[in-house]
């Protein structure tokens, strides 16, 4: 459940809230010597909302990035892209900037912060299809609303597979396949991570003093085996998201720094629905009061569960007594084996 968990040291965040230069249309240009020059189609009449940049070299997409208006669609070829990729444009609602590829175009950190992806004060942007591997952590978002992670792979990560962080509210990650993360420190290995623990607030909350990245969305993926701590670890100070339709798959946790359940829940008042557990480590989800007011208000419904030998419940609230809305646990919920269902009420 990882309480108090620091991270180790990392770049600073960018602000919650985005600041942005004029639009300018930025020539492309190969950024090596010999490099094939970065294509640019414009469908229809020329304008900067509809261009498609195919890019294939690492170098290339490293300028796409920088160079991103609203409406782009940046269109990676297959292969290897290794470096250090950070996206920084706006999107809007009207014309988000989409990054898209086949699960063959695949990026690797390469030194630096080692991020396999990095969102940063980067709102309205959509990822489909793409693979992130070999990275420290692979796709982190900072300050970066309304993005939307689609038919991603994540994998061979040494901490957290996918994190949505200061702030970054709205989000969405969905049929995506996450798997083989926390492989050089597992007691950091989520698989998706939403929120920060309150003692990391004061590098990753802004002005609010909270990381409130709320309203997160975690639909129809595959998460494990071997994501070394929780599959979804849900931060006190977040809220109102929805965790429906995933399939975890909890062997390979390892119970470090309090990890030990496929969901950890410390935000308020997430919809927790139709999702399929097998083989967690104690518990198949986990709700815990570590922050008050924060661990309240939430629903779980149509869940099932395959504890085998694992010891614990379910879905075990550790703490309701101080909750206002309490957490509820509803007997569409089925499950095998462990201790049974729950250790409250069941409504």
């Amino acid at each position: 459940m990882s309480e108090s968990r620091v991270s180790p040291p990392l770049p600073p965040a960018g602000h919650r809230r985005h600041s942005r230069r004029g639009l300018v249309v930025t020539s492309i240009i190969a950024a090596t010597a010999g490099a094939a020059a970065l294509a640019v189609t414009v469908p229809g009449a020329a304008s900067a909302a509809t261009r498609t940049v195919n890019v294939s070299t690492a170098a290339q997409l490293t300028s796409a990035l920088a160079a991103a208006l609203p409406g782009d669609t940046i269109k990676l070829a297959d292969g290897v892209y290794s470096g250090q990729f950070k996206a920084t444009a706006d999107g809007t609602s009207a014309s988000p900037i989409v990054l898209t590829g086949s699960s063959k175009a695949v990026l690797k950190s390469n030194g630096g912060n080692g991020y396999g992806l990095w969102l940063s004060s980067a709102p309205y942007w959509q990822v489909k299809g793409i693979t992130v591997d070999d990275s420290v952590k692979g796709i982190v978002l900072d300050a970066s609303d309304y993005v939307t992670l689609d038919d991603v792979h994540v994998h061979d990560i040494g901490y957290e597979g996918v994190h949505f962080r200061t702030g970054s509210d709205h989000g969405v990650i969905q049929n995506s396949n996450i798997h083989d993360t926390g492989t050089t420190n597992p007691e950091y290995g989520e698989g998706v991570y939403i929120g920060s623990a309150n003692s990391n607030w004061s590098q990753y909350a802004g002005s609010t003093g909270v990381d409130a990245s709320d309203y997160v969305q975690v639909l129809n993926n595959l998460i494990g085996p071997n994501v070394a701590a929780e599959g979804i670890d849900i931060k006190e100070g977040t809220k109102g998201g929805v965790v429906r339709g995933n399939t975890l798959n909890g062997s390979g946790e390892q119970n470090q720094n309090s990890g030990d359940s496929t969901i950890d829940v410390k935000g308020d008042n997430y919809t927790i629905d139709a999702n399929t557990v097998s083989n967690p480590y104690t518990d198949g989800f986990q709700v815990h009061n570590v922050y008050d007011p924060y661990g309240c208000g939430n629903k779980f419904t149509s869940n099932k569960f395959t504890l085998g030998s694992a010891p614990g419940y379910a879905i075990n609230v550790t703490d309701n007594s101080g909750c206002a809305t309490k957490n509820t646990v509803s007997s569409s919920n089925t499950s095998t084996g462990g201790k049974g269902l729950t250790n409250i009420s069941v409504s």
